[in-house]
């Protein structure tokens, strides 16, 4: 139980300290500091949860187990990835006047709150408190994407809040009318909202009630999965926003919500006895793949491309999920992994070369290898592996989730090939103009942090060439876990 206390008092005495001293010339290396002691916290969690299995702590309201657990790692992780990544960036914004004192100690602040958060939603055994804390992560958010305060950040921010908040309560009313199918089955005084009573007793539950329980949730979570047709916040978000946040957004906020989707699929599954869930979340996938792919096509700003590229990948894990089996459901967590290694390590490098050229207009940036072949490498390779190139681990992921639906859904094989075929000619042709040519940029005036970005692509081509066996052993836990 300590360790899991650590992990969330880590985050949210961190934000308290910086709400004070976030302004200060120290305040990146004290959210460097945090974010390290949060991994560290999480580390021994897991080899805990690795020794001696799931734990219910706090009264029953916390679950740690194999579906939740390497989430929890990897949120741990690519927040303090981030953390060192953000220190020499937003140093540069605020010396160009992008970023006031108070604005600086707001950033830090809410970037420890909005780990806090995320850690609470994927720790909690509470659905209710799964909401408030999605709910939280959203207010926490919103300050964020609008902390620079221009016109268009504001915009995106209001835009953000407004979709979200419709979402989440949706999301409400899919919770309250769970708690009304099991409040007939467990009783008022049972705990009707924990999860693990919930999957105990999830073949009693009113199939009638939990099919539109589901269809609830599966709407309200799945805005901030930022599945089509209910996306059009991340792309905003992600553009006007400080590219920090744009890579824990990608990264780890729609992991979160698609954990609270799979979490709630599980029950509806166990009621209903028929595909329906499956169905919708392989009909959802589709269409955001499809939609997202010819939607970034007609980008011209390089983090609302990418942001379209995150649509594209996490409709790709619904439709995974949808599919449900071992194989299918094994394939899903290893793209949640690997795309949040992989598109973070993009945003970092994408970052660090918009800062350069002082403009996110692709067709403004040129030759980024020329003046800095770290950022152009990693700007390279990062592409090269979200598209899918072998021998990176999306590659592994997408194969197996490909040559599932050839098996069980055929049909849709076709679609999922061209949409990523088309994803791969648009987005690197677009990068290797920005990579090659001639560059009039200029060096940054902080030395920009690139060993975050090596450190996920080395960690995402390990995970196409070997996935170390503690990690298989989650996978196909979880995978047994989710069913489908």
């Amino acid at each position: 139980m300590e360790y899991l206390l650590l992990v969330l008092v880590i985050p949210l005495l961190g934000g308290l300290v910086l709400a004070l001293c976030g302004h200060r010339d120290y305040a990146p290396e004290v959210n460097v500091g945090v974010s390290l002691c949060t991994l560290v916290a999480a580390g021994l969690l897991t080899s805990h949860i690795i020794d001696g299995g799931p734990i219910l702590v706090l009264d029953r309201q916390f679950l740690v187990d194999p579906l939740n657990v390497f989430l929890i790692a990897l949120t741990a992780l690519v927040g303090f990835t981030t953390s060192v990544f953000s220190r020499p960036y937003m140093r540069v914004e605020r010396d160009r006047g992008k970023m006031s004192p108070k604005r600086m100690r707001l950033y830090h602040s809410m970037y420890q709150m909005f780990i806090f958060t995320m850690l609470v939603a994927l720790s909690t055994n509470n659905l209710g408190i799964l909401w408030v804390a999605m709910e939280a992560a959203t207010l926490t958010t919103v300050l964020l994407v609008s902390v620079y305060r221009t016109a268009a950040s504001l915009e995106a921010a209001w835009k953000y809040f407004i979709l979200c908040g419709v979402g989440i309560a949706q999301a409400l009313l899919g919770t309250i009318l769970l708690y009304l199918a099991a409040d007939k089955v467990i009783g008022a005084g049972g705990g009707a909202l924990l999860w693990t009573n919930l999957d105990a007793v999830k073949t009693m539950l009113e199939p009638n009630v939990m099919a539109l329980a589901f269809v609830f949730l599966l709407l309200g979570y799945g805005t901030k999965v930022g599945l089509v047709p209910v996306h059009n916040w991340l792309p905003d978000a992600h553009a006007e926003g400080p590219t920090p946040i744009s890579a824990v957004l990608s990264g780890l906020l729609l992991n979160v919500a698609l954990y609270a989707v799979l979490r709630c699929k599980m029950l509806a599954d166990g009621a209903l006895q028929n595909q329906l869930p499956g169905r919708l979340m392989i009909g959802f996938g589709l269409l955001s793949v499809v939609a997202a792919v010819f939607f970034l096509a007609r980008q011209k700003d390089v983090k609302r491309m990418f942001a379209y590229s995150s649509i594209e990948h996490m409709g790709l894990m619904t439709f995974a999920f949808g599919l449900g089996g071992p194989v299918a459901n094994f394939a899903g967590l290893l793209h949640m992994t690997v795309h949040s290694l992989i598109k973070s390590a993009i945003f970092f490098a994408v970052g660090h070369a918009t800062q350069k050229a002082g403009t996110q207009l692709m067709a403004n940036i040129r030759g980024v290898l020329k003046l800095s072949p770290t950022v152009g490498w990693g700007m390279l390779l990062g592409t090269l592996a979200i598209l899918g190139m072998p021998p990176f681990g999306v590659f592994a992921s997408e194969f197996l989730i490909i040559t599932t639906a050839m098996r069980y859904l055929p049909w849709a094989t076709p679609l999922l090939l061209v949409a990523l075929g088309v994803a791969f000619a648009v987005i690197f042709v677009r990068v290797q103009e920005m990579v090659f040519g001639d560059s009039e940029l200029k060096p940054l005036e902080h030395s920009p942090a690139l060993l975050p970005v090596f450190v996920h692509l080395g960690l995402g081509l390990m995970l196409g060439l070997y996935i170390p066996p503690y990690l298989v052993g989650w996978y196909q836990q979880a995978a047994t876990m989710i069913g489908g």
